[in-house]
C-alpha cells in the first residue's frame, strides 16, 4: 500500500472510531444514518477515495480501498453500506468510456461529497430480466423493479442498469427522486434499517438520452474485485466482534481471512473467492456469537453493541451472495465435519 492509501486508511480508522462507532448503537435504530455522518465522510475526503485525482480523487487502488471500507464498517456497517455504494458512479463516470458531458457534470462533485450517489443494479441479477430499459424517442424508458436500493433520502443520483434490447445492459444516471413513473417503497431491514433501503418501481419512465452511461454485453455478476469489497464490510464486523471479546483465536482466525480473500483476489478465480468469502462470513457469525457470549446476559439489550453486530453478522450472510457463494457458505455452515 503506497503512502496515499495507507493515510486515507488512517483517516477512515480515525473517522471510525471518533464519529461513527460511538453513535452506532444510535444509527442502528434510527429511522435514516445522520446526515451528519455523512458530511464527515465528505469532509474527510472519503467519497473520493476511489475517484481520479484529476477529478479531485484518491485514485486509490482497490487493496486501500478494501481497507477504508473494513474500517468504516468496523466503526458503523450502516453509514459504510450506504457509503460503499456511492463508488459505483464514481468509477462509472472515471472509465474510458464515460460520457464526457456527465463526467465533467457529475465527476468532481461526487468526489467532493457533495453530490451522493446509490445504485439500482436489477439488470445484472441473473434469470429473467426484473428491470428493462427499452429505447425511445429522445432517450430511454424504465419499466419493472430494483428491489435493492439503498440511501433513499440521501443519495442524489441513482446509477442505474437494466436489461437492454438483445443480450445488453442498460447504465442511466437518474435524479434519486419520486415522480410519476418512479415509485420508492420502504424496506425495513433486520440489521442496517437506517441504510433506508427500497424496492424502486419503474412504470414506462422516460429517461433523457443525455443521462446514457453506457450499453454494453450482458454478464452475469461475478467480479471477483466486487466481491472482495463486499467481503470487506464483513471483514469490519468480525474486526469490531473481536476488539470487544477481546485478545483470543479469533484475532488469528480474522488476518487468516483476510489473506486468503487478498490471495483469492490476487488470483483471479471465482471459485477459490467464493471460498474466501463464505469462510469469512462464517467467521462473523462465530465472532458475533463470541461476543455475545463474553458480554453476557447484557448483550441482549438494544443498547448493546453485540446483539447488533450478531444482526448484522447474519446480514452479511445474505448480502451480496451468489449461488457459488451461498453453496460455499452451505458447506461452511452445515457440512460434514
Amino acid at each position: 500500500m503506497d503512502g496515499g492509501g495507507a493515510a486515507a486508511v488512517e483517516v477512515a480508522r480515525r473517522v471510525a472510531e471518533e464519529v461513527l462507532f460511538p453513535a452506532a448503537i444510535a444509527v442502528d435504530r434510527a429511522d435514516a444514518v445522520p446526515v451528519a455522518h455523512l458530511d464527515a465522510l465528505a469532509e474527510a475526503g472519503l467519497y473520493g477515495v476511489a475517484g481520479p485525482v484529476e477529478a479531485g480523487g484518491a485514485d486509490l487502488d482497490l487493496p486501500a480501498f478494501c481497507s477504508v471500507v473494513e474500517a468504516l464498517a468496523g466503526g458503523c456497517l450502516t453509514t459504510a453500506f450506504v457509503w460503499v455504494q456511492h463508488h459505483g458512479l464514481v468509477r462509472e463516470l472515471a472509465g474510458e468510456g464515460a460520457p464526457a458531458q456527465l463526467r465533467e457534470r457529475w465527476l468532481a462533485p461526487l468526489c467532493r461529497g457533495e453530490l451522493r450517489a446509490g445504485v439500482a443494479l436489477a439488470g445484472l441479477l441473473p434469470g429473467a430480466p426484473r428491470l428493462r430499459a427499452r429505447p425511445a424517442e429522445g432517450g430511454w424508458v424504465l419499466d419493472g423493479t430494483s428491489p435493492w436500493v439503498t440511501g433513499w433520502g440521501r443519495i442524489d443520483l441513482l446509477h442505474v442498469v437494466a436489461r437492454g434490447p438483445g443480450d445488453t445492459v442498460v447504465g442511466l444516471a437518474l435524479d434519486a427522486a419520486e415522480r410519476p413513473g418512479l415509485v420508492a417503497r420502504r424496506r425495513p431491514l433486520v440489521a442496517v434499517d437506517a441504510s433506508a433501503t427500497v424496492e424502486v418501481e419503474f412504470a414506462s419512465l422516460a429517461v433523457d438520452g443525455g443521462r446514457l452511461l453506457s450499453v454494453q454485453p450482458y454478464h452475469p455478476p461475478d467480479s471477483v474485485a466486487t466481491v472482495r469489497v463486499h467481503a470487506s464490510l464483513v471483514l469490519g464486523v468480525v474486526a469490531r466482534c473481536c476488539w470487544l471479546v477481546g485478545p483470543s483465536g479469533l484475532d488469528g482466525r480474522l488476518a487468516d481471512c483476510r489473506r486468503a480473500l487478498d490471495e483469492a483476489l490476487a488470483d483471479g478465480t471465482g471459485e477459490r473467492m467464493a471460498t474466501a468469502r463464505a469462510a469469512v462470513s462464517e467467521l462473523a457469525v462465530r465472532a458475533s456469537a463470541a461476543a455475545v457470549v463474553s458480554a453476557g446476559s447484557r448483550s441482549i439489550r438494544l443498547d448493546q453493541h453485540a446483539q447488533r453486530l450478531a444482526r448484522e453478522a447474519s446480514f452479511l450472510l445474505v448480502f451480496g451472495s451468489r449461488p457459488r457463494i451461498r453453496a460455499a457458505m452451505l458447506d461452511q455452515l452445515a457440512g460434514p465435519g
